[in-house]
């Protein structure tokens, strides 16, 4: 899964309970969805911001 897949799934999550579209039924295993793919996303942010730190340190504190 990409990470624009899993914000576009929590929008989707998001829509149908602002709507009603999600029956209370539904409801618990949407937000227990919703709050794997929030970890996922945050996960790769972190990832990504280290990523680019190290890329932005300059060549002598590489190493």
């Amino acid at each position: 899964m990409t990470y624009e897949e899993a914000i576009r799934q929590l929008d989707d999550i998001v829509r149908q309970i602002e709507t009603g579209e999600m029956g209370i039924d539904q409801l618990t295993a949407q937000l227990k969805r919703a709050q794997e793919l929030i970890t996922f996303c945050r996960d790769v942010l972190y990832k990504t911001d280290e990523e680019v730190q190290k890329l932005l340190q300059p060549e002598e504190t590489k190493n």
